[in-house]
């Protein structure tokens, strides 16, 4: 009986995934672009930041970081190289936390790591189950998740 049920209740929410996929992929690509465009508007601040946090080419780096960042949005939003651009969204996310997050505890209200996590969690899914069937990835190239 319970593994009826089980398998019936999967069967229904099996329905959802790609849906859910296409929510969380545009929750995600929404995310990251105030952050791009901020980055954007004043690339210069940016890399003086960097400089001061001590990460490395730091011109390179915010250049680097905003490119990814709204190229994210963009494949996200059409669920286009979902897999690929996962990758790097996720290296930005550990380099925040890192960098930026860690110091200030988990909470999201005391600007900890609590938000970078969750994107990263999301797009550790991404990475592995790609956009499903509502996006560009499945119309292109088949991918049946």
């Amino acid at each position: 009986m319970l593994s009826q049920i089980h398998t019936l209740t999967r069967n229904i929410l099996n329905h959802g995934q790609s849906l859910s996929l296409l929510l969380a992929r545009l929750a995600v690509a929404y995310g990251f672009y105030d952050p791009a465009m901020q980055k954007w508007s004043d690339i210069g601040s940016v890399a003086t930041w960097f400089e001061s946090m001590g990460i490395p080419f730091p011109t390179l780096n915010a250049y680097m970081a905003a490119s990814t960042e709204i190229l994210g949005v963009i494949l996200l939003t059409l669920g286009l190289f979902t897999r690929l651009i996962s990758i790097p969204l996720m290296v930005i996310m550990v380099v925040a936390i890192t960098t930026v997050h860690l110091g200030h505890g988990f909470s999201a209200g005391d600007n900890g790591f609590e938000i970078p996590l969750y994107y990263m969690l999301f797009l550790a899914l991404f990475a592995s189950l790609g956009a499903g069937k509502l996006s560009l990835d499945h119309l292109l190239f088949g991918e049946e998740q």
